[in-house]
């Protein structure tokens, strides 16, 4: 209770929202504000959409020809999923960029103080992300057959290859908005943007893993967007896939298992 001019004040403050009933309809109204922001945000735009594309095209002209001849098969097979896992990464990049603005704008502890569901405010944020990651691979798709990529193994396999990004980018999404809302300086996330586009050049998308000095194959075969460019290549040219989904099933389960609690945390102190 609070005064004014000496008159007793009752302040409400409405009551949290946990019911599971709620949940749906709060997470997809988060999510829409999420995806519309985005939309509607340059930066976004052009990391997710705009330079994964340019890139294709660029990569498909200049080194297409060299890397098709010396793999045996269509170098628009690696260059596909490997641009498609990097739009993946920047565009959470970009999202965690966006939501240290709104912290810093007190945006969601305002949202915190009506009656929404608690669980909605990072449920959200990973729902929009899955959808759009979902997007912007099918364009970069339809980018890749317009210059030759097709699948190969049928429509339940294009399914598969992009279910691929989605999965370990909502994944990588989780271990980028923990470390944003960890520090609050933004030079940190720049710094993943720049390992991410250094391991650009170090994955079989970009040449065959055979084509790599042996002192350094053994990262190359290991990391995780190798994983998920493997995974994504049995799925457009055929071939064994259950190796290489296992391990990108299992890079997205550790990022997403190590990285929970620390994320609701921080984003519980990020309100206050």
């Amino acid at each position: 209770m609070t005064t004014t001019q000496g008159i007793p004040v009752t302040t409400i403050v409405p009551p949290a929202e946990n019911s599971i009933r709620m949940l749906l309809p709060h997470t997809w109204l988060q999510s829409h504000r999420l995806l519309t922001r985005w939309r509607r945000d340059p930066m976004t735009v052009v990391q997710t959409l705009a330079y994964p594309v340019a890139m294709l095209v660029m990569l498909d002209v200049v080194l297409g020809r060299q890397v098709t001849a010396f793999a045996g098969h269509d170098a628009l097979y690696g260059t596909v999923p490997m641009v498609a896992v990097m739009s993946a990464l920047l565009g959470s990049l970009a999202g965690t960029i966006t939501l240290r603005r709104e912290c810093e704008a007190g945006l969601p502890g305002r949202l915190w103080t009506l009656p929404v569901h608690r669980a909605s405010a990072l449920l959200s944020r990973s729902v929009a992300e899955a959808v759009r990651i979902a997007a912007t691979t099918t364009v970069i798709v339809a980018i890749g057959m317009a210059l030759g990529f097709r699948f190969h193994a049928g429509a339940l396999a294009a399914l598969g290859f992009v279910a691929v990004p989605v999965i370990f980018g909502v994944g990588f999404a989780v271990l980028v908005t923990t470390i944003g809302l960890t520090w609050s300086n933004t030079g940190v996330v720049e710094a993943v943007s720049l390992l991410c586009t250094l391991l650009l050049f170090f994955n079989p998308g970009f040449v065959p893993v055979t084509a790599y000095p042996g002192w350094i194959r053994p990262l190359v075969e290991n990391q995780p967007m190798t994983a998920a460019v493997e995974t994504m290549q049995a799925f457009s040219l055929g071939g064994p896939v259950a190796e290489p989904l296992v391990r990108i099933l299992a890079w997205s389960a550790v990022l997403i298992a190590g990285c929970a609690i620390p994320l609701v945390r921080r984003y519980r102190r990020a309100l206050c």
